[in-house]
């Protein structure tokens, strides 16, 4: 019954505004996360195994951004970014940069804070156009009822979770 009706959910959830969760404590957010799935994207097409993102406060106030991969000839990729909160009174909604010319961030892209585990032992992000996303854990497995959970929080947010690429 559920695969009957999920995609009118999606198609109908498409159309709403995208909801984040109430509120992120940042100091538990930053650290090493890594990357359970992701919806396909041509800046991660290289990469084939080993996706994670590190998370640090600067003292400005904005976060450190480090996403690293293994690509097909086993060497490790890197891509250096900055984070900045667009949302203070939940901190669920950031913009992140990876291209800095002359010390001005360019290209600002969103970084939604979707839902979050209660321990922020995983985290679901998006953004409002759902072109992308993504699903992280504090480990490189997620336990059967948390996939079962974010895939349901992707539905509800208009994605459509078969369309997720897991990670190695």
């Amino acid at each position: 019954m559920f695969i009957v009706f999920a995609p009118a959910a999606i198609a109908a959830a498409g159309t709403d505004t995208l909801k984040t969760v109430s509120q992120v404590e940042l100091e538990r957010y930053v650290g090493t996360w890594h990357e359970i799935a992701r919806l396909p994207n041509r800046f991660q097409n290289h990469c084939v195994g080993d996706v994670t993102a590190e998370y640090s406060k600067l003292e400005d106030g904005r976060i450190a951004v480090i996403n690293r991969c293994r690509d097909k000839d086993g060497a490790m990729d890197e891509a250096q970014g900055v984070a900045r909160i667009v949302d203070g009174s939940s901190n669920a909604k950031l913009e992140v940069s990876f291209v800095s010319l002359f010390g001005w961030n360019l290209f600002w892209g969103d970084y939604w804070i979707l839902d979050l585990g209660e321990e922020y032992e995983y985290a679901v992000i998006g953004m409002p156009s759902r072109k992308y996303a993504w699903i992280l854990s504090r480990t490189t497995q997620l336990s059967p009822e948390s996939w079962t959970h974010v895939r349901q929080v992707l539905i509800h947010a208009g994605y459509d979770p078969t369309k997720l690429v897991e990670t190695q």
